[in-house]
């Protein structure tokens, strides 16, 4: 089943898809699950838990849940999940909006079997934070030495850290950043937060498609530059620390 993903998140995509493969991760605890966009995906690969705040962006990921017939749930907070421990934590665009991400971080390693994995996915290049990122409610983007810094203080050692995005992710950052503009900011960061799991998505089976048509040859075409930092985007590969 091809996933609802947004054009960008097509383009990160892959790198997350060969993690998961090559980790050979049994079950997954998605932080930030937003509207379930990955996890109908996730859910028909794996055991797989989701955690999402925001009531609106639950719901609707609980009911693709339900549709696509995987089995898997969707819960408001961590603590729901309670002593269970996963083979991987995943994090797609979720720990730019976390504060103290060392904390967060380690929180999640509580949730990790021994020797488990952290996959995530950040924004790019700090001197890169824009509109868009203001509106999502995001403390900061990443420069790729800075992340791995932050995985080593939380008990990580990076397996692989891809870029991804170069070519059409910084046309598509240019057009988020206009149309973010043109919005009123919510008043708190967290009110922007809760929000931000439904921006920009593609609500519609047509609208979907036209999300997966425009990322395909782009998909390709950044694949030379993964392992460079020409992209908008990082997709972190990384393993709890012995």
């Amino acid at each position: 089943m091809r996933p609802p993903l947004t054009t960008n998140a097509w383009l990160r995509f892959d790198a997350i898809r060969r993690a998961i493969s090559t980790t050979g991760a049994h079950s997954v605890l998605e932080i930030g699950a937003g509207e379930g966009a990955l996890a109908t995906w996730l859910a028909g690969k794996v055991e797989y838990l989701g955690v999402e705040h925001d009531d609106t962006s639950r719901k609707l990921a609980q009911a693709r849940l339900g549709r696509a017939g995987h089995g898997g749930r969707i819960v408001a907070d961590l603590d729901d999940a309670g002593v269970a421990r996963f083979d991987m934590v995943c994090a797609f665009e979720v720990l730019e909006h976390i504060d103290d991400d060392v904390a967060a971080l380690a929180e999640w390693r509580l949730h990790l079997s021994p020797g488990g994995h952290v996959l995530l996915s950040v924004p790019a290049h700090g001197n890169r934070f824009g509109a868009a990122d203001e509106l999502a409610g995001h403390f900061r983007r990443y420069d790729g030495d800075e992340l791995r810094a932050r995985l080593d203080k939380a008990g990580f050692t990076m397996v692989r850290l891809t870029s991804h995005g170069a070519g059409l992710g910084q046309v598509l950052e240019r057009g988020r950043n206009q149309l973010a503009r043109r919005r009123a900011l919510a008043a708190t960061l967290e009110q922007r937060t809760a929000a931000s799991g439904r921006l920009f998505q593609p609500h519609s089976a047509v609208a979907a498609a036209a999300c997966a048509a425009l990322a395909l040859p782009f998909r390709v075409l950044q694949a030379p530059f993964a392992s460079g930092d020409f992209g908008t985007g990082y997709v972190a590969l990384a393993r709890m620390s012995p």
